[in-house]
């Protein structure tokens, strides 16, 4: 069952979190290198409660972070898209995908897809990524986003002491930037 937008790149398919989808979710969550930057590692027990919540944000906010499928598989790939938890900064566009994805372009890709829904469906007049500023692969996926670093800014708790960059840009700086990945 579909309870949002689908949106088709050319090797992906963001949709919505579904129940089938857990068992890619928890397993990124044990992925060291994976969460490191993205709240830590957590049991099975803890990813669902934080699944949950994924798939909750679209009835209560009318928006959340998408599931990333791999067209040509049908695997679940990672999480992105756009996030805004109580107390956040601002809306963001986060992104975070399995290690064994990591390196093939797809947050880049998926991104991308999250953007334009973010500036054209939500109507966001700016675009922000949170960054710990060790997270040099995140701040060059902003960067090729078009996003520059705007200085720190603070996450709500349980994420308050943890060190963050807001890196923005926005709709219109978007809009220039996203013909640079048109074919």
């Amino acid at each position: 069952m579909l309870n949002g937008p689908l949106l088709v790149t050319e090797r992906l398919i963001l949709r919505p979190p579904a129940t089938e989808d857990f068992d890619g979710f928890a397993e990124m969550c044990g992925e060291e290198e994976t969460m490191r930057f993205i709240g830590g590692t957590c049991p099975r027990s803890q990813a669902w409660r934080m699944w949950c919540t994924l798939a909750g944000a679209w009835h209560i906010r009318g928006f959340s972070m998408f599931s990333v499928i791999e067209r040509a598989t049908g695997e679940w790939v990672g999480r992105l898209g756009p996030w805004e938890p109580d107390g956040w900064p601002a809306p963001e566009i986060g992104y975070g995908v399995r290690a064994k994805f990591a390196g093939k372009g797809y947050a880049l890709e998926g991104s991308v897809a999250a953007c334009d829904f973010a500036v054209e469906f939500l109507k966001w007049p700016e675009l922000m990524h949170s960054i710990d500023p060790a997270n040099t692969r995140s701040q060059a996926l902003a960067k090729r986003l078009g996003a520059t670093n705007s200085g720190p800014t603070r996450l709500p708790a349980p994420f308050e002491d943890a060190p963050v960059d807001a890196w923005t840009q926005s709709a219109d700086a978007w809009r220039v930037k996203r013909k640079e990945f048109l074919p």
